[in-house]
């Protein structure tokens, strides 16, 4: 076996393993600002029903 065709194969194989490795951080990514925002959202409506309480009373 060449060196270049060694070289060419490692050169291939980290960038399999770059665009995994990518595609795994996006997607962990997505999944946590999910999660933000849901409770971003929860917060949010206990803030409104507080305000809603102070209002009628």
């Amino acid at each position: 076996m060449n060196i270049g065709d060694i070289i060419f194969q490692f050169i291939l194989l980290l960038m399999m393993l770059t665009i995994i490795f990518a595609i795994i951080v996006v997607v962990r990514s997505v999944v946590r600002n999910r999660s933000r925002s849901k409770n971003m959202e929860q917060k949010l409506d206990k803030v409104i029903e507080m305000l809603e309480k102070d209002k009628s009373e």
